[in-house]
């Protein structure tokens, strides 16, 4: 089964985990949006990075975890209103491609791995520890982003059970 983790928002991170190992780990593709060089999700590309990495696979082997994302206390309203609007994208493009969306509040995967109350950059640890084969790809402090979507595929593949 192919999982793909997506930790949604501008610098998020998109994990593609076969059967528990990580094939692909990219960042959130972006473009520039109006004057003030402002970035959004690039919706078009994301449809083909998914697209490319999913042609061997049957959809129904196919898994597709968005962490649920809602407002935060003290975000501004167009930084919240941007946040939902690529996570609205994200869930468009997978629901067009027919594919099987399941959601994860970060409160559970966070709790999981035992990430509750730590900073951010402890899931860039935890995965590094579950994953050594692949530290190498999470050897900066933005990689945390990578980080969390391993850990949301990494949570659904170990907690999910095939009814």
């Amino acid at each position: 089964m192919l999982i793909i983790g997506i930790d949604p928002g501008i610098s998020g991170s998109i994990c593609f985990l076969e059967d528990g190992i990580i094939k692909d780990v990219l960042e959130m593709p972006t473009m520039t949006e109006g004057k003030k060089n402002k970035k959004q999700v690039n919706g078009s590309q994301i449809y083909n990075e998914i697209s490319f990495r999913i042609k061997k696979y049957e959809k129904k082997n196919i898994k597709v975890v968005i962490e649920q994302v809602s407002a935060m206390p003290g975000q501004g309203v167009t930084s919240m209103f941007n946040f939902g609007q690529s996570f609205g994208i994200l869930k468009g493009i997978c629901s067009a491609m027919q594919l099987p969306i399941y959601f994860v509040r970060p409160a559970k995967w966070k709790k999981y791995f035992n990430l509750i109350n730590s900073e951010k950059d402890a899931s860039r640890t935890r995965a590094i520890e579950i994953f050594p084969y692949f530290s190498s790809n999470l050897s900066k402090k933005k990689d945390s982003n990578k980080a969390d979507a391993i850990l949301i595929a990494s949570y659904f593949h170990e907690t999910y059970k095939n009814d």
